[in-house]
């Protein structure tokens, strides 16, 4: 299995509601410290896809602004706030509420 796919296998996992960082990302498909290649791995996915991409925010709580997503970011926002996620008046999210406890064994299944 690829990397990315890894990847792509976790992210499917986050519910509805709830999020989790790059780097929790990146640990939970056994890439721990490649949190940016979890980045790479999002950038590629098309909007429409299955991959909840919107679930995945920075460790601060905060979308990870970027040009080069072509408006993706504010998407992002939106699709977050459909989910029931609220965001703070400086654009967090509070992750002691929304971050996802997800079970050790994610990766069992």
């Amino acid at each position: 299995m690829s990397k990315y796919q890894q990847i792509y296998d976790v992210v499917r996992k986050i519910p509805r509601g709830k999020v989790l960082s790059y780097g929790r990302v990146a640990e939970l498909a056994g890439l721990y410290g490649k949190a940016r290649l979890v980045g790479y791995a999002l950038f590629r996915v098309e909007i429409a896809s299955d991959i909840p991409w919107q679930r995945v925010v920075n460790s601060k709580g905060e979308i990870s602004y970027s040009i080069a997503r072509g408006g993706g970011d504010y998407l992002q926002k939106t699709l977050l706030e459909q989910e029931g996620i609220q965001f703070t008046p400086t654009n967090r999210i509070d992750l002691r509420i929304y971050c996802w406890q997800a079970p050790l064994d994610l990766m069992d299944d």
